[in-house]
């Protein structure tokens, strides 16, 4: 099959690329025609709001954008379908049903996939939380099971805590643990622990903390040789792993296989590549949301700038950010820098900043 040409290619309807392409629309620019936008679905998950789909706070049509509307008023064509393979030194892509595509300049802004331990009994279900299309359909069968099911959420970072918190929430029957393998929120204000720790034990969830589960077999979750315990279903929330194909990509990595990028969000290997989000690696640039919005408005000044062949604008990560938890109730809890606190004001606001940005994005 012979690959369709495009001057430009998106690949990934992550936050980066959404914010860049809002931004087209408010100052104008319209990218070369044949420009593509490539997603696995028709619509993007905002995932600040997925733990207030599952709590039962949110519906799912409002914690989803659909694409066309945004790809129409800037111009850009969307394409459905998955990457499977880059070759970056032949600038051409192949997708999982075997399309190939072909690109002057390509922006990845794909995301990233949660490490999982080895898996050797189909008995327990291993659910990743990413991608979100993928897990809302296991909680929708969950929710719909006669029997109460033990549930564990594998992960100790915001993501984990919060799935844990909201699955409770959806899920009153199941015997719901939580297992960290470290200490559950390191990195964040210290207060932010105790308060989360407090929550898990108000909710009647388990927390196992510094445990490393590395892999499922005989119905137990497994840590090295000991036995932790049974479960019907895990679901990982365990951060942010690299998509298979890039370490192969042709594209400079790092240790792990994350894209190696300039502080333009240029790739270092191949100027024509940029990156972002969570697929990206730049020092001061946690794989997080925040600092992938950011990036979006920075990507709708560097994309124009690198199709005229002139400068590039310079992403400055933030020294540190805001981090609101949503607890499942309406109320959140509160990291920045080394505070923390939590309420019912919080989760008002955190709904208010979610809210605003799938206004600002939804075109529909």
């Amino acid at each position: 099959m012979t690959p369709s040409q495009h001057a430009l290619i998106l690949a990934g309807a992550g936050h980066a690329h959404l914010v860049a392409m809002r931004r087209w629309i408010d100052n104008g620019f319209r990218p070369p025609a044949g420009t593509l936008l490539l997603s696995p679905t028709s619509r993007a998950w905002y995932s600040g709001m997925m733990p207030g789909l599952i709590a039962g706070r949110f519906s799912e049509d409002e914690c989803a954008i659909d694409l066309a509307p945004l790809c129409k008023a800037c111009g850009v064509d969307l394409m459905i379908g998955e990457m499977a393979q880059l070759d970056a030194d032949n600038r051409t892509m192949t997708l999982a049903d075997g399309r190939g595509l072909q690109y002057d300049y390509l922006s990845l802004n794909v995301g990233s996939v949660p490490p999982q331990p080895e898996l050797k009994d189909a008995r327990v279900q291993v659910v990743p939380a990413k991608p979100f299309a993928g897990f809302t359909a296991h909680w929708h069968a969950w929710r719909d099971q006669s029997e109460p099911m033990q549930l564990a959420v594998l992960g100790g970072g915001a993501a984990a805590f919060e799935l844990a918190l909201a699955l409770q929430k959806s899920l009153p029957r199941a015997q719901l643990s939580l297992i960290c393998g470290g200490e559950l929120l390191s990195g964040y204000a210290p207060g932010l622990a105790r308060r989360a720790q407090r929550f898990l034990n108000s909710r009647e969830i388990e927390l196992r903390a510094n445990t490393r589960i590395d892999r499922v077999a005989d119905g137990w979750l497994m840590s090295k040789e000991q036995r932790v315990q049974t479960a019907d279903a895990l679901v990982i929330a365990t951060g942010a792993a690299p998509q298979p194909w890039q370490i192969d990509s042709g594209l400079a990595c790092d240790a792990p296989g994350f894209i190696r990028v300039a502080g333009t969000l240029r790739s270092e290997s191949h100027p024509e590549v940029l990156a972002s989000g969570d697929c990206a690696s730049q020092p001061g640039t946690p794989h997080s949301g925040v600092y992938a919005v950011r990036q979006g408005a920075v990507l709708s000044e560097s994309i124009p700038a690198l199709l005229a062949g002139t400068p590039l604008v310079e992403y400055q990560p933030q020294p540190r950010s805001l981090v609101l938890l949503a607890t499942a109730d309406g109320g959140a809890l509160l990291s920045y820098d080394r505070w923390s606190a939590g309420g019912r004001l919080f989760g008002m606001w955190k709904d208010h900043l979610d809210l605003s940005f799938m206004r600002r994005h939804r075109l529909d």
